[in-house]
């Protein structure tokens, strides 16, 4: 890695202090080469390079660790409003997933890099450092963007107990495409595996694979097993959808003797410290109690939910006892915007002001994230951790004036205030453009091969309105 000195000053520094996180005032932090040097009051005698602009607030690099770049721009702009629901039924398994695949089996490879690389570029200029991102494994080109565009990178490549699952009119998925001998869950975790010897540790250690089985409706127990034993073996981070519909939660009842979703990784073993339960949306009390009582994270994100008219609550989980982070699941990869829909969400849902406060909001983007990943040198502005950064210019007309910045930024703040982004000590972000590539020329190319698929018949169908 290069090992050049960078200094950045921060009139605002999210660092963590001896009782938690605290903020500090008119501080410079240190990098050298990939790492966070120093934290200093006092300016640097010489650096490389030196980013001093005043009213910046200076916070660990965000960790965005749930999002679906691929399947979400498929259904930007037609999935609000009600339009391609059909039968209230989510529309994961009438529209996303059908038509990922479609989409996946039409492209070519530039093309599905294209649409790699435009996601990339929105989570960089959503202000995420890391991300973790949930795939068909039939896109490994999102594995080449990230190590292109200088993301750190869990890539989760899905396992599926059958190969296009979709939902009945009564919401349930059927297992239809799969084999009885369950040679389809091998095949998946064999890709997974291979996907994990060509990618896991490459970029200096960037890049890193997330064992992904797609969801307790979509995995069989066999599936759920092999998955988890193979992740633990290799120490690598678990993440599924859990109770993320009405439909998934009548279907784990039916098939597996009453038990609800979380009951059900639990009898298999798959709840622990290592698993990233996305959504839980529609999980029971006792559901949350059990999930914190095997210390899992919750990935809550609310405005998905929102769209379709219902609450995703990070104060209920919160309330809980779980450790909660915040993601944006492909729909609006604004990280900044997505605490602020949690924050809100949480406080009408809740009833109570004090729910969601700034300080644990910004704590679901940084330091849960190293907790969950056990990556302490993440989310952290400490000496010795990665120089992963993101800058927030705090200086933009609706930020001022601001008494506490936590506040100002988690209430008002928003993608257009994230002015650089920096993972590894690179400059990836500056003045809010993405400063190693043509932005606008990627995200053209990514965007025409989304309308290639929206010109399929299958996808006009599915996009009729309700």
């Amino acid at each position: 890695m290069d090992g050049k000195t960078t200094a950045v000053f921060g009139s605002y520094v999210l660092a963590s202090g001896t009782a938690g996180q605290e903020v500090l005032r008119d501080h410079w932090v240190i990098l050298e080469g990939d790492q966070i040097a120093a934290v200093s009051e006092s300016r640097p005698s010489q650096a490389d390079v030196v980013l001093d602009r005043p009213g910046r607030f200076v916070l660990p690099g965000l960790m965005n660790l749930h999002n679906h770049c691929f399947s979400e721009a498929i259904a930007r702009s037609h999935a609000e409003d009600g339009v391609s629901k059909r039968n209230d039924q989510s529309i994961v398994y009438t529209v996303l997933l059908p038509l990922s695949k479609t989409g996946l089996d039409i492209l070519t490879p530039d093309e599905r890099l294209a649409v790699a690389r435009m996601g990339i570029v929105q989570l960089l200029l959503g202000g995420a450092t890391s991300v973790m991102e949930p795939f068909r494994n039939t896109l490994p080109e999102m594995f080449d963007a990230a190590a292109e565009l200088g993301l750190r990178f869990w890539g989760a490549p899905y396992l599926f107990s059958a190969s296009d699952p979709r939902a009945g009119t009564e919401g349930g998925v059927s297992y239809n495409t799969a084999s009885t001998d369950g040679s389809d869950n091998a095949v998946d975790l064999a890709t997974w595996n291979a996907l994990f010897d060509k990618w896991h540790g490459q970029e200096n250690g960037r890049i890193s694979l997330a064992m992904s089985p797609h969801a307790t409706d979509t995995c069989d127990p066999d599936l759920l097993r092999a998955a988890t034993a193979r992740a633990r073996e290799l120490g690598v981070p678990i993440t599924t959808h859990v109770a993320q519909s009405e439909g998934e939660v009548a279907t784990i009842a039916r098939r597996w003797g009453g038990r609800t979703p979380a009951e059900y990784l639990d009898w298999l073993g798959v709840l622990g410290p290592d698993l990233l339960a996305a959504h839980c949306v529609y999980s029971s009390e006792s559901d949350l109690a059990l999930m914190k009582a095997r210390d899992v994270t919750v990935m809550n994100c609310p405005r998905v939910f929102a769209r379709t008219g219902k609450t995703a609550s990070f104060g209920r989980f919160e309330a809980a006892g779980l450790r909660t982070m915040v993601g944006t699941d492909g729909y609006n990869m604004d990280l900044l915007g997505e605490i602020n829909a949690a924050g809100i969400v949480s406080k009408v849902t809740r009833g109570d002001a004090r729910s969601a406060s700034a300080p644990a909001l910004l704590g679901a983007i940084t330091e849960a994230g190293s907790v969950a990943l056990r990556r302490p040198d993440l989310g952290r502005i400490v000496p010795g951790a990665k120089a992963d950064l993101t800058l927030i210019d705090m200086t933009h007309p609706h930020l001022q004036p601001h008494y506490d910045p936590r506040r100002a930024l988690v209430a008002l703040a928003n993608r257009a205030n994230v002015e650089t982004v920096i993972v590894d000590g690179r400059v990836l972000v500056e003045g809010g453009s993405i400063a190693i590539a043509d932005g606008a020329a990627l995200t053209e190319a990514g965007a025409a091969a989304i309308r290639k698929i929206w010109d399929q018949p299958e996808a006009r169908e599915a996009f009729a309105s309700a």
